[in-house]
């Protein structure tokens, strides 16, 4: 697999210098200073282009290149910013980043509720923890209807977070589900983020998944026109949060997707942290099954818990058989006939870095550094193994 990096471009502390001595090969990045819905300019990329490969390294990926709430829920100006994003994928094709990861998660984009969760080692990792979801949706927000979305069970829990925290706690709750998360079109008060949820909730999971497909039946031929692969990222986590619809959850939800619009273009993201942090998504037997349509791949691993609660482990130790899934990707290699991205995606907060504040949540330098340089033995390793056999 090619080793990439995600790197938040010119301004990110984390140079092109650091990504090349960790031995990346590879960039993942965006144009994220141009706002959601506008066209990526072909001089832009360009531009950007030309100073990854003034470092050394390729742009391999673009993650992402944003889809607008209005193209998820059909409503405002969605033809025209259908147009724009067309154009903006012809221009990354024109200027020769030919791999795009996007998502179809509706108002917010990976959600976590605790971006500094102490592991018995003493770093920090990302954390999902169901209970104060429920807290934050039912008695912070106060969203309507909300207690119906949870079982009794996990509502007495939830009441019982909410009245154990400090008014810190429940803002600092806040800032982390919907205070600047990547995607979409900025942040959200509790009133717009109410007014919007309450929008998709009404489009509901079949009104959301025919905007999907009706988005790629007009991108994706643009998309050939231009050489560009298109790859959808999984929902994170892939299961409703607020009430909303999700369409990229189950190695279902893939199939149907594939099976919409059949065009070599219309590929997936392997995330594995994503779609495992599901019991019931067999990482494997997905990788198996769609080894000809995966162009990107997130390694990533999870410990889940029985209420759906998740944290992020260390890269080789969660509850995905990451030994299995690298084996498995490689064999998809050989089925594509070329290699796949791939990136260590999210990292551990470790000694040196914790008294940062430019380290944005999961992107240590040190923590991805060590979840690359594991990886790549893995990945050596199992080269080797099945070169032997």
């Amino acid at each position: 697999m090619i080793e990439t990096w995600r790197w938040f471009g010119p301004g990110d502390s984390i140079t092109l210098e650091k990504i090349k001595q960790a031995g990346a090969t590879g960039i993942v990045s965006a144009l994220h200073e141009v706002p959601t819905g506008e066209v990526w300019p072909l001089a832009l990329i360009q531009s950007r282009k030309a100073m990854i490969e003034e470092a050394g390294l390729a742009w391999d990926v673009i993650e992402s290149i944003p889809v607008h709430n209005d193209i998820k829920s059909r409503s405002g100006n969605y033809k025209q910013l259908i147009e724009n994003y067309k154009q903006s994928v012809m221009n990354a094709g024109k200027a020769g980043v030919t791999t795009v990861c996007y998502n179809f998660m509706p108002v917010v984009d990976w959600t976590r509720t605790n971006l500094n969760y102490q592991l018995p080692d003493k770093s920090y990792a990302l954390r999902f923890e169901y209970s104060d979801f429920a807290a934050y949706d039912v008695f912070v927000m106060q969203r309507e209807g909300a207690e119906k979305d949870y079982k009794p069970e996990m509502l007495e829990k939830a009441k019982a977070r909410f009245d154990a925290m400090s008014e810190a706690e429940r803002a600092m709750l806040e800032k982390n589900i919907i205070a600047g998360l990547p995607g979409g079109e900025g942040s959200y008060d509790r009133d717009s983020i109410r007014a919007t949820i309450q929008q998709f909730i009404d489009l509901g999971e079949q009104g959301l998944r025919q905007s999907l497909y009706a988005f790629l039946e007009a991108v994706i031929p643009v998309a050939e026109e231009a050489g560009v692969k298109m790859c959808i990222h999984p929902d994170d986590p892939p299961f409703s949060l607020f009430g909303l619809p999700r369409v990229v959850s189950t190695q279902n939800d893939a199939r149907q997707l594939l099976e919409a619009v059949k065009s070599p273009a219309n590929g997936l993201t392997m995330c594995a942290g994503s779609y495992g942090a599901r019991g019931d998504n067999d990482l494997i037997a997905m990788v198996n099954e769609f080894s000809d349509r995966i162009y990107f791949v997130h390694l990533r691993n999870v410990k889940r818990e029985e209420d759906g609660s998740f944290y992020e482990a260390a890269h080789l130790d969660g509850d995905n058989d990451m030994v299995g899934l690298v084996q498995a990707l490689l064999g998809c290699e050989s089925s594509l006939g070329c290699q796949i991205p791939m990136r260590p995606d999210h990292g551990h907060l470790l000694a040196d870095e914790q008294d940062r504040e430019d380290i944005k949540p999961g992107y240590s330098y040190l923590g991805r550094l060590k979840g690359l340089a594991e990886l790549r033995g893995l990945i050596c390793a199992v080269s080797y193994m099945s070169a032997k056999s």
